[in-house]
């Protein structure tokens, strides 16, 4: 075994493997941007190199820089983590050229999986089954729309050198096709430098369901069962599960083999995933599934399959690069239920537009059932420069009932603040009747959008819950005998309620709060009325019932206002200001940037009439596409930037002409 290890990686994945490694004994090397220099891989890392700047294509994505710092430091081994090189062929062939070792499959298996029209010509030949599509070299426009037409829609088309959703678009209609296709080119170029892609049928009710495979140079491979990954947005991930609901052994046994077989047919060394779309359309059936690609690495969802089978991945990773072989397939056994959700930096009610900046408050679930996979802690900076993934809440459970149950509190306590996250919409998936009868497919959240966009994003919810927390911990202190200090809201000749305002964007919201006693109180905030019951004092702030659901809630004072926290949703509320007024006529003149990015195309021009709605510039940033739309009806005036620009949070990039 090797004593020393660079993690050519960043976040979460990196402090991961390095937990492996200095557990086998290896001296942990990271590596670092200019924007990363006081990240918590480089913290917990044994030594640390800087490798470059911010901008990923000079740093994390330089091969010559990663192989620069191994050799700087006499690094043994690179492990990539995922994302980023962890599937490029020229680090490792520069590993195999500079005698270190790369943690991962060969070159050749690489280069074999790495584009997915020919890992479909491969799976074909060796008997894998195949989504039916077009995966040919001739790259027009014509002749890719006339394969889309002859597939028959609704079809997907996929970047070929793709990955985590990036260059994917679902199209339904022809007259979509082309605008589909160039964005989907756009986006392939911007992340992986290769534009060209592939067109597949789109399976109606499709879950994503993959398999952990392990080869070794004994030509020994085995497999690690299945994962579910059918909860996605923008066809990401972002909650895994195993096993996968409705599976039955029947159909695990011919997906696991159909893997092994796709793994045996490249020779496939080391860790590695067979993708499956599955028809969901019923009961999964052992015809009912079709190879999707191999990804050639280590997978976000990873942990899932550790928890389940009592397997360290990442050291069997270690240990097979190191010559070492894979468990025999009996050795390996499913017990119990693993979730595993992904902790984003966004907004999910503003589009999953990523949320950047310090994490002035950061509190993540601790406990003996919860794994906790991250790379931040409070006062960490998120960059607008990479993904915007914070972390990964794992919980491991006799069943899937008590694992998700475990797994909504423990995602209820995730506290951030001023950077936005998913937590809170997290939370209400794990809730929701449909997700917990594994009633899912990779369109559940498009589905059930009501769980982004419900009740718990309105300004008036928010000031409810707020009004309640404060008054409940209020009646709780310093309260005598005297019943004129008592703060239940007692009125002479009237039902008892009490009245708390908040300030929020010059708008002032006022809360009657009624208690109808043992714990059952209503509020009223302009047209939302809450009924909670089960109201009652937690170490720290409140717990109570809403709609059949248990929320715990905190507050916090920041200046002149608080910040209140609520089964993972988070916001701030001023103290009533009366003289305040709002501005939205001024905020609808102009779009703005809301995150530093870099403007991949301008629609708009001056002068030009258009519509609510309409897309008038996109930005790219974290990694992702965002479209910015005209806030109302009118005339442009003025457009301040051009294809290419890079723009910093808050920019003015288009201006309306006055009503």
């Amino acid at each position: 075994m090797f004593t020393s290890l660079l993690i050519a990686n960043r976040g979460e994945i990196a402090c991961r493997i390095m937990r492996t490694a200095r557990h086998l004994g290896m001296r942990t090397i990271a590596v670092y941007s200019e924007a990363d220099a006081d990240a918590l891989h480089v913290r917990e890392a044994d030594e640390a190199v800087l490798i470059g700047p911010a901008e990923a294509a000079k740093s994390y994505l330089s091969v010559d820089a990663i192989m620069a710092a191994a050799q700087q430091t006499g690094a043994e081994a690179i492990h990539p983590g995922y994302g980023f090189l962890s599937e490029n062929q020229e680090l490792a062939a520069a590993c195999e050229r500079a005698g270190i070792i790369f943690v991962g499959p060969s070159v050749q298996s690489m280069r074999l999986m790495g584009m997915k029209d020919e890992a479909k010509r491969i799976m074909q030949a060796a008997g894998v089954p195949v989504t039916p599509g077009y995966h040919g070299e001739d790259q027009r426009e014509d002749t890719l729309a006339m394969e889309a037409d002859k597939i028959g829609y609704p079809v997907l088309i996929k970047a070929v050198a793709g990955g985590g959703g990036r260059g994917m678009r679902r199209v339904d209609a022809a007259k979509d096709f082309l605008d589909a296709l160039k964005s989907a080119r756009r986006e392939a170029k911007s992340a992986f430098g290769d534009d060209r892609v592939l067109i597949e049928k789109f399976i109606l009710n499709p879950r994503h369901i993959e398999v952990q495979i392990f080869g070794d140079r004994r030509g020994r491979i085995a497999h690690f069962y299945e994962r579910d990954c059918s909860v996605q947005r923008r066809h990401q991930k972002v909650i895994e599960e195993s096993p996968a609901p409705g599976m039955s052994a029947e159909v695990r046994i011919a997906m696991c083999a159909a893997a092994v077989e796709a793994a045996r047919a490249v020779a496939y060394e080391n860790a590695g995933t067979v993708e499956f779309i599955v028809d969901g359309s019923g009961p999964l059936r052992p015809d009912g599934f079709w190879f999707m690609e191999m990804n050639t690495r280590l997978q976000v969802e990873h942990p899932v399959s550790e928890l389940v089978t009592g397997f360290d991945l990442v050291a069997l990773q270690l240990r097979v690069a190191a010559g070492g072989s894979v468990p025999e397939q009996d050795q390996i056994a499913q017990r119990g239920h693993a979730i595993e959700v992904r902790l984003y930096a966004e907004d999910p009610a503003n589009g999953y537009m990523p949320s950047t900046g310090r994490l002035d408050q950061f509190e993540l679930p601790q406990g003996g059932h919860i794994r906790l996979d991250s790379g931040f802690a409070k006062g960490d900076l998120v960059s607008e420069h990479y993904d915007p993934m914070l972390g990964k809440i794992i919980t491991h459970a006799p069943t899937r009932d008590l694992a998700i149950r475990q797994l909504g509190r423990a995602v209820a306590s995730v506290h951030s603040w001023p950077v936005r996250t998913n937590a809170g919409f997290l939370a209400r998936v794990l809730n929701e009747p449909d997700f917990q009868a594994g009633e899912v497919d990779t369109g559940f959240i498009a589905v059930h959008d009501d769980l982004l966009h419900g009740v718990h994003q309105s300004t008036p919810y928010r000031a409810a819950i707020t009004a309640l927390v404060m008054q409940v911990l209020a009646m709780g202190e310093g309260q005598g005998t005297s019943p004129w200090q008592a703060q239940d809201g007692w009125r002479l000749n009237q039902p008892s309620h009490l009245v708390r305002s908040f300030g929020d964007t010059g708008e002032i919201l006022r809360v009657r709060l009624t208690p109808l006693g043992a714990g059952h109180w209503k509020m009223v905030c302009g047209t939302c009325t809450l009924d909670v019951h089960n109201v009652r004092r937690s170490d720290k702030g409140i717990i109570f019932m809403l709609d059949g659901v248990e929320h715990w809630a905190e507050i916090r004072p920041d200046g002149a206002g608080w910040i209140t926290f609520d089964n993972g949703d988070a916001w701030r509320l001023e103290a009533p200001n009366p003289d305040a007024a709002s501005d939205e006529g001024a905020a609808s003149s102009m779009i703005a940037a809301p995150m530093p990015g870099k403007v991949l195309s301008v629609a708009a021009k001056a002068g030009q009439s258009v519509t609510k709605g309409e897309t008038l510039v996109v930005l790219e940033a974290m990694k992702m596409e965002h479209s910015l739309d005209a806030p109302k009806d009118g005339v442009i005036a003025e457009v301040s930037v051009s294809t290419g620009d890079q723009v910093n949070d808050g920019d003015v990039l288009v201006r309306f002409e006055d009503d």
